[in-house]
């Protein structure tokens, strides 16, 4: 099939001739091959361009050839169309349907109907980056044995050798050791390696996240059923970074043109991709590394030249290799401007001083492509979200991290080591140590290569220097209104001026006055020319390269009294430092992320193994901390006041019972468990007796109210804590958190059991008599089983059973706790035990009714995070004889204030006035001649609020309960309720509106 390819090279690279792959970019039909990206492919047909700028509609072209690439963004069309992909870094595969984007995607409003997954590992190793240093640490920690896992986001292994056809590894070609490398590692019976996987994420004790595209490359068939894309959490022992580095652009006039790109971009799709993106080109280039595409270029039959802005050229080997070439090379000398618009036409070049200032006369080279190579800059994103820290090495002109973060080992171009043989002994060395510390390579196995990187380090330090920092170059007219910085953003050199002519002098304020490095390429182009702006911007003896008057120049000003001050010195970009890394490395989306917690599964549904039941009979459900709990069970004709009536008519006068599984339920163990629960609880544990149980309060160190519960004594060193079925995992992280952090000398492990335990409350004056025959024989007589006692026991069905005397409604009543999958015999067990006592299920309002008569709070609805447990009237149950979370608040003057809300009871005149929670409480007098039209004449002091609001079948009345200020001074005042442009006469009462005196909790 013959393909029209016209920047396509006959030979070379690492593509598959042999299989076309037709792309529709913009609706046209353009080709490439296999192990092609669409950015490869654009460049092979000739086209460089890829669309506008965001702000200033400037055309733009593919700068890079990798996830660095701040213009050349795609929308991929398909079932669900993705926004601002990467061109240079989507491979090209059958199928592929691309809108240009002008740097600005749109999301897709369809859902995406594609499948993603998680997935959770322990590695022994992790290592990030398969370049020749990540092959090298993978190998060496796998032949130890260890497990290994090796990331790469490429889709190819080899990393910088996927552009150094000709680099020679161990004695053979690149590719053939890239190969050979692999092998090994299949063949290693613990090592994993995950192409099209990029970590994007490092968190505390080396726990790593990757993304990995699992299906995009496959066609339809292999598609089937295989998730899109993948994330992994990865927990390592040890990891070994091999990241890499990335190439700068140089900030000179109209350096966005379509046609200037990175010198190692250029050498990628010249001898990886056999693309040839241009035929005239000049090479600019502040260091060695830039040679490498000039002859790339120059193999591929281009004309070439060099500028290189070093007075003394190149190193005395690079010189002569380009002298051999026949390289024409011009030193001390820069790419000062662009002539084209949509397109590269020719170059300004001119020689420059030390201040990147024109010195001599500009020349215009004619050519269609600029490579500009200003340096190096180590990908340490993994290492500084770690908090790793980074030093200015003024030698290699970049940031490069100090030392490792604990367990990690850097390997390669992360530590500023660029050429193959040093990153493979890095590799080596690192991937030895990581072993070994993770417990597999002997210690004479990790010391082997001590020389080796001596003498690694030895010849980084002889090939530094070699890098001349230039961070803007004058252009042939005055301004820097066209000098690039931050190509994605539009942000230029004048920008920067701006920013510290208004003040400006932090990088991270120059970023965010600025934008720049806030898009998708998040500072790897731009971050560190942006800081050696600032080294030439903040100092106060630089005339030329910031023309005078330019916002931003600081110049020698006056002290005030006609004395000069002395310019400040030039800072160095290690003094201004650098901006902060964080997750994720590149964009994920977010549909990755969610994995399959989407549609029915984002919020996922809990049931109790009762719940069968309760739908079976008609229960009407509402969601509490993620639960279906049941509401209330209507019968025919029925509307749910008169449902909750005749629940709470049986659980006052005959029977009733509920589900209350879904509460919380978190075992405490240790020997410092009591010790450690008397912290957490307003009240003491430590000598609370085994078989008993006792009702608790924690608050927050402010001393409010933050759960309650029950909590029983199940051994010596073992209690059994309930909450609030919303508060169940916030109070589990709570007590990690105290136990974790505050105090680790107390032996104390706490366990959620929430879904291992079913519990059923059976309430009402006949419950007894239901409990005795669920188990016979337990003595559940009023002298036998005391209030807030429980018993081990087995039921009459031969069930292991745990029965508490506990209430929630101020009745007679007991639970059953059984383990969950008894739990819907257990209940039906019940409902048969009770069945000639009318035994009747009741729901969650009817519970919230009978709870709010007896003023039995409930956390976060008459609590709102400013309530103390006095300001509920619970003051027995706050210890005097212990210390405990949040008892140094209480002696605060606000504490002790006389007009803190209290908790009453309100009673509206109207008895058949229901109050909306919520419900706003005022003076009578407060209104004045306000008739609830429009806005009143002046503010209204509100004294508190509705908190619960119920029909009260015990009472015949409606009811409420309310925080008030000064609420139990105010007992039998008359406040007005506003509520829905209405108002309405409330009496305040005590908050214990039904058997004040518990006459019948013990039946």
């Amino acid at each position: 099939m013959a393909v029209n390819q016209p920047q396509r090279l006959d030979a070379g690279g690492a593509i598959d001739r042999s299989t076309p792959v037709e792309l529709v970019v913009d609706g046209t039909t353009v080709t490439g091959f296999a192990g092609d990206t669409v950015a490869s492919a654009l460049v092979a047909n000739g086209r460089l361009r890829v669309g506008n700028s965001i702000y200033r509609g400037r055309p733009r072209g593919i700068l890079s050839a990798g996830v660095e690439e701040p213009n050349a963004f795609v929308l991929v069309r398909g079932e669900h169309d993705e926004s601002m992909l990467p061109a240079t870094t989507l491979e090209l595969v059958p199928g592929l349907d691309v809108r240009l984007l002008d740097g600005i995607g749109v999301l897709d409003q369809q859902p995406d109907p594609a499948e993603y997954d998680k997935i959770h590992v322990h590695v022994d190793v992790a290592v990030v980056g398969a370049g020749p240093a990540g092959l090298a640490a993978a190998r060496a920690a796998a032949a130890t044995g260890a497990r290994v896992v090796l990331f790469e986001q490429d889709f190819r292994l080899g990393g910088g050798l996927l552009a150094s056809p000709h680099e020679v590894v161990e004695g053979l070609p690149a590719a053939q050791w890239v190969e050979q490398v692999r092998a090994e590692l299949d063949a290693a019976p613990e090592a994993r390696v995950l192409t099209r996987t990029t970590a994007f994420g490092s968190y505390d004790n080396n726990h790593l996240i990757a993304v990995e595209k699992r299906a995009e490359h496959l066609d339809g068939t292999a598609r089937d059923g295989m998730p899109r894309q993948r994330i992994w959490h990865v927990d390592a022992a040890q990891v070994v970074l091999a990241t890499g580095a990335f190439e700068r652009p140089i900030v000179f006039s109209d350096n966005d043109v379509p046609g200037v790109m990175l010198a190692s971009a250029i050498t990628t799709y010249v001898c990886r991709y056999a693309a040839l993106p241009g035929h005239d080109a000049v090479v600019v280039t502040t260091s060695d590394s830039g040679y490498a595409a000039a002859h790339a270029l120059l193999g591929a039959g281009a004309s070439v030249q060099v500028v290189d802005t070093r007075d003394e050229g190149a190193s005395p080997s690079v010189a002569a290799a380009a002298d051999a070439a026949g390289l024409p090379v011009r030193t001390g000398s820069a790419v000062v401007g662009i002539d084209g618009d949509g397109a590269v036409e020719a170059a300004w070049v001119a020689r420059i001083d030390s201040d990147g200032a024109i010195s001599g006369e500009p020349e215009r080279v004619v050519c269609d492509l600029v490579a500009v190579s200003g340096g190096w800059t180590p990908n340490v994103s993994l290492h500084s979200q770690r908090q790793g820290a980074l030093r200015w090495d003024d030698d290699l002109a970049g940031f490069v991290p100090t030392t490792p973060v604990r367990d990690q080992h850097l390997a390669g171009a992360v530590r500023g080591t660029y050429w193959t043989d040093g990153c493979r002994v890095e590799g080596i060395k690192a991937g030895l140590d990581a072993a070994h510390a993770a417990g597999f390579a002997s210690r004479s196995d990790s010391d082997t290569g001590e020389s080796d990187t001596a003498a690694v380090a030895e010849e980084r330090a002889a090939r530094a220097g070699r890098t001349r920092q230039l961070w803007v170059v004058e252009g042939r007219e005055a301004g820097y209104a066209t000098h690039f910085v931050d190509l994605q953003r539009d942000n230029t050199a004048a920008d920067v001026l701006r920013a510290t002519g208004a003040g400006m002098r932090s990088v991270e304020h120059v970023k965010r006055y600025t934008s720049i490095s806030t898009g998708v390429d998040q500072g790897r182009i731009g971050a560190v020319n942006t800081i050696g702006l600032l080294t030439r911007v903040l100092s106060g003896d630089d005339t030329r390269a910031i023309p005078p008057g330019q916002p931003g120049q600081d110049v020698a000003v006056g002290a005030g009294d006609g004395r000069s001050v002395a310019p400040a010195p030039r800072p160095t970009p290690g003094a201004i430092g650098n901006t902060t890394f964080r997750a994720p490395f590149t964009p994920v989306a977010f549909a990755a992320l969610a994995g399959r917690a989407r549609g029915d599964l984002f919020d996922a549904a809990r049931t109790t193994s009762i719940h069968p039941w309760h739908e079976a009979h008609g229960a009407l459900f509402e969601d509490v901390g993620q639960w279906k709990r049941p509401w209330y069970y209507p019968r025919p004709g029925e509307d749910m006041d008169a449902a909750v009536a005749r629940e709470c008519r049986a659980a006052r006068e005959g029977v009733a019972f509920m589900d209350a599984t879904t509460l919380g339920k978190i075992e405490i163990r240790g020997a410092d468990a009591g010790e450690f629960l008397g912290r957490i609880y307003t009240n003491a544990y430590k000598k609370l007796g085994v078989g008993k149980a006792r009702y608790g309060v924690m608050c927050k160190p402010d001393g409010m109210v933050f759960d309650d519960g029950v909590v029983l004594r199940l051994a010596e060193d073992r209690y059994f804590a309930t909450t609030t079925t919303g508060g169940a995992a916030r109070v589990l992280e709570w007590l990690e958190e105290w136990s974790q952090t505050e105090w680790p000398e107390l032996d104390v492990v706490c366990t959620s059991v929430t879904e291992q335990w079913s519990t059923i409350a059976v309430v009402g004056p006949r419950s007894r008599d239901v409990i005795a025959r669920m188990a016979p024989d337990l003595d559940v007589s009023r002298e036998g089983f005391g209030f807030m006692e429980f018993r081990e026991t087995v039921l009459a069905s031969g069930i292991p059973a745990r029965i508490c005397r506990i209430t929630f409604s101020g009745e007679l009543a007991f639970e059953i706790n059984v383990p969950t999958w008894y739990g819907l015999q257990v209940w039906e067990d019940v409902a048969e035990a009770g069945a000639d006592f009318d035994i009747t299920p009741y729901g969650t309002e009817t519970m919230h009714v009978l709870r709010a008569e007896k003023a039995y709070p409930i956390v976060g609805q008459d609590t709102d995070g400013t309530v103390t447990p006095q300001d509920l009237g619970m003051d027995w149950i706050i210890s005097t004889a212990k210390d405990f979370i949040g008892n140094r608040s209480y002696s605060r003057s606000s504490q002790q204030a006389a007009d803190r809300k209290q908790l009453v009871s309100v009673l509206p005149v109207d008895r058949s006035l229901r109050l909306p929670e919520g419900a706003q409480l005022v003076e009578p007098d407060a209104l004045g001649d306000y008739t609830g039209e429009g806005l009143p004449a002046r503010p209204i002091p509100m004294l508190g609020h509705v908190t619960s609001s119920y029909h009260s079948q015990a009472l015949g009345r409606s009811f409420g309960l309310a925080l008030v200020k000064a609420g139990r001074d105010r007992i039998g005042q008359t406040l007005i309720a506003s509520f829905e442009g209405r108002f309405a006469e409330v009496e305040l009462a005590d908050a214990v509106l039904y058997d004040k005196e518990g006459a019948r909790r013990d039946g």
